[in-house]
């Protein structure tokens, strides 16, 4: 329209599902991405490369998969953030990604909390983040030490196995078959 008097802004925008002065800040570094998602039943994870025909996700994990590794406790608090993010790395390190900038989108990142933990996780599984030490969660708390004490669990130790095996994962690497014509 020529003469609105009003500014129709872009639909995800005007849904509340994305920050386009964030995202072209992002977009313009031109640096790997990782994307946190908190969901009310899992964690998801993302490492995405832009591109100008699309974004592309290099690999993506989300706390579900921890069932894979004997995690019988919940999908989305702190340990499983931590694991999540843990077994991210492993995987992509696999893809030789070394150095990534947070994306998080309309989320806000307060200190001490599961996005930090999942942080921690990468940052742990070798992938280097630029951000401070502070801004993560205590030791007990990424253990699930805190949630052992008024719950009677044993969360901290399936924390502990459950880390032994994402250390040993090694992830099948694809192989294309060629054929002949």
């Amino acid at each position: 329209m020529q003469n609105a008097r009003y500014l129709l802004h872009f639909k995800r925008r005007r849904e509340g599902k994305t920050n386009y002065k964030k995202r072209l800040q992002l977009l313009q570094s031109k640096k790997t991405r990782l994307v946190i998602r908190n969901t009310n039943n899992q964690i998801l994870t993302q490492i995405i490369n832009y591109k100008e025909t699309g974004d592309k996700t290099i690999v993506g994990v989300n706390s579900n998969e921890l069932e894979t590794f004997a995690w019988k406790h919940s999908k989305k608090n702190m340990p499983a953030a931590y694991l999540t993010g843990y077994l991210l790395a492993k995987k992509a390190k696999e893809h030789k990604v070394t150095h990534v900038i947070i994306d998080s989108g309309l989320q806000t990142m307060r200190y001490g909390t599961k996005i930090y933990a999942v942080i921690k996780g990468i940052i742990d599984g070798g992938i280097k983040i630029d951000t401070e030490d502070k801004v993560f969660p205590s030791e007990d708390k990424i253990s699930g030490a805190q949630i052992d004490k008024y719950r009677k669990t044993k969360l901290s130790d399936d924390f502990k196995t459950t880390k032994t095996k994402i250390t040993a994962y090694k992830p099948a690497i694809k192989k294309t078959i060629k054929t002949k014509k």
